[in-house]
C-alpha cells in the first residue's frame, strides 16, 4: 500500500462521502452502487459493487491502492481482494464514536489528518449543539425502521442521534449491539 493511498476503492458510500468532504475526491477510483452523495459521484466514478457482492476483477482492473469496505457482511469481499494482495481497511463503526473515528482514520490514510479532525470536531459541535436545543423540550417517542423487508430497525448510531436530537427511541435495546455480530438483521443490497 502507498501512502497515502491515490488510487482508493470504496465498497460502502459512508467512505466516499467523507473523501468528498476531504476534497480527496480524485484519489477514488472506483465505488459501491449505493453511493449517491455527493450526486456527482454517479457521474464521476465507476460502480464496482453493491453491498455484499463486488466485481472483483473490475476492481482489479482499477489498480487500487487501497480498499475501504464496512464490516463482517463484506468479509467475502475483503477475503477475495487480499488473496489478490490488495490492500483492504475494513471499518466497523457502529456508534457515533465510531463514524467520528472513522472520518479520522480514513483522513490518515490520505495524509488530510488535519482536515478530518475539523470534519470530525465540526460534527462533534453540531451534535452537541442540537443536544443543548433539545433540553427541556418534551421527549417524544421515536420508531426508525431502515428498511421494510426484510424488518430492520435498532442501529446504535440511530439510536443515539435520536437521543441526542431529544427523543427516546422505543427500541433502544436493539440499538446495542451483540459482542460478535451487530445483533441487526441481514439484508442484501
Amino acid at each position: 500500500m502507498r501512502f497515502p493511498s491515490e488510487r482508493i476503492v470504496c465498497l460502502t458510500e459512508e467512505t466516499v462521502e467523507t473523501l468528498y468532504l476531504l476534497r480527496e475526491q480524485d484519489r477514488i477510483v472506483g465505488v459501491s452502487g449505493y453511493a449517491v452523495r455527493p450526486p456527482q459521484v454517479r457521474r464521476e466514478k465507476p460502480r464496482v459493487s453493491a453491498f455484499t457482492s463486488a466485481d472483483i476483477p473490475k476492481i482489479l482492473a482499477l489498480e487500487p491502492d487501497l480498499v475501504l469496505a464496512f464490516s463482517d457482511l463484506q468479509a467475502d469481499i475483503v477475503a477475495a481482494l487480499i488473496r489478490e494482495g490488495i490492500a483492504v481497511h475494513a471499518f466497523n463503526q457502529r456508534d457515533i464514536a465510531g463514524i467520528l473515528a472513522m472520518v479520522r482514520t480514513v483522513g490518515a490514510l490520505v495524509g488530510a489528518v488535519e482536515r478530518a479532525d475539523q470534519l470530525a470536531a465540526g460534527y462533534e459541535e453540531r451534535l452537541r449543539q442540537i443536544r443543548l436545543a433539545a433540553n427541556g423540550r418534551p421527549r417524544p417517542r421515536v420508531y426508525f425502521e431502515e428498511w421494510d423487508e426484510p424488518l430492520i430497525s435498532g442501529i446504535g448510531w440511530v439510536s443515539e442521534l435520536i437521543g441526542i436530537a431529544g427523543g427516546d427511541d422505543v427500541f433502544p435495546e436493539k440499538a446495542k449491539p451483540k459482542r460478535r455480530g451487530t445483533g441487526l438483521s441481514r439484508r442484501k443490497r
